[in-house]
């Protein structure tokens, strides 16, 4: 099976919410919740995925004839490739009821072990999302990085007892959530977090802490403070807040200030291995792509995400070529070219 081939598969079983575009763009979807949609008019979403087309990859062959590693070293574990798959929520409700959170989770960590990435899994109000994603990546030694909503301490320390259980190789929060509906009004609250509470959540992971939803260079420097390993450039894919800027816009900023200080992901947009090769020159470590892998479930399973693992791991490979670079530590600034 070839991606293609997944998503017309998709189209036949992902629900009415989803359309399975050949390329997912926000445009087909828009503003569509419950669905894979953006807040308010669905902006934010088509400008993440805008801002990468804009920016232009240098071609660069005269250069040395030598093989491509496309290899990334992180947190103690090589992966073959420098993007992971990212955390889904209440699939069935926004994607199609054939595979509800613990199938689709149970599916992905698994492919994506298998043929060398990982994948961040997601949590929800149904506390059997957390028990099963984190139950997955204990199968897989540990090669899954479960997201934990922004609940209040205690109930972050009870799922951080199920990630410790599970031996993943990290732990996310996306801070970001604090905008979705269902975490607001909730008692005890829970929502944003100061500094010293993220403090006090990284203790408790025991095990590298991401800091997902970061947008600015001082949210960036509030997430180091309170101790992250790494943070996720990322606006939620759109779903939290409208007339956001690009994640392509404000990674390269927020790279310059953290420097080698911490690791840096990014999403939002990126869907070819050109993206990825284009946000590893603005300063990422690696890139998280969310919604074209759920095509990837729902048209094949297993077979569905190797295909589009390969997809984007040719074209990474590809361009790297060239472009002149054979190792990821080679793809500099120099690599790619923006309106000025």
């Amino acid at each position: 099976m070839n991606y293609s081939e997944c998503i017309e598969n998709a189209k036949t079983r992902i629900g009415n919410y989803c359309k399975a575009c050949p390329e997912c763009n926000g445009r087909a979807c828009k503003n569509q919740m419950p669905g894979p949609g953006a807040k308010g008019v669905g902006d934010t979403a088509i400008r993440n995925y805008d801002k990468w087309k804009e920016i232009r990859v240098q071609m660069d062959t005269i250069a040395e004839n030598k093989p491509v590693d496309t290899s990334l070293e992180l947190f103690g574990k090589k992966f073959k490739y420098p993007f992971f798959a990212g955390p889904v929520g209440a699939v069935g409700l926004h994607y199609g009821d054939c595979l509800d959170d613990v199938a689709y989770n149970d599916i992905l960590v698994s492919s994506c072990a298998k043929y060398g990435i990982a994948a961040f899994t997601g949590d929800g109000v149904d506390s059997n999302v957390m028990v099963a994603a984190t139950k997955a990546i204990k199968k897989t030694d540990g090669i899954g990085i479960p997201t934990v909503k922004p609940w209040n301490l205690d109930v972050i320390a009870g799922k951080m007892e199920m990630v410790h259980e599970s031996k993943a190789l990290a732990v996310a929060m996306d801070i970001d959530a604090a905008g979705l509906p269902f975490l607001k009004n909730m008692e005890p609250p829970a929502g944003s977090k100061t500094v010293e509470e993220l403090r006090q959540i990284a203790k408790m992971a025991g095990t590298p802490f991401i800091v997902k939803g970061v947008m600015t260079v001082k949210g960036a420097l509030k997430a180091k403070e309170a101790g992250a390993s790494a943070i996720v450039v990322s606006n939620h894919g759109g779903r939290v807040l409208d007339q956001c800027p690009a994640t392509a816009e404000v990674l390269e900023e927020i790279a310059l200030a953290v420097g080698d200080s911490m690791k840096i992901f990014v999403d939002g947009g990126i869907r070819s291995g050109v993206d990825v090769f284009k946000a590893l020159a603005l300063g990422a470590d690696a890139v998280i792509i969310a919604r074209p892998f759920v095509t990837a479930v729902y048209g094949g399973a297993e077979e569905g995400v190797k295909s589009y693992i390969e997809k984007l791991g040719t074209e990474l490979e590809d361009t790297m070529k060239m472009c002149g670079v054979t190792s990821l530590e080679e793809i500099d600034r120099d690599c790619v070219w923006t309106r000025s």
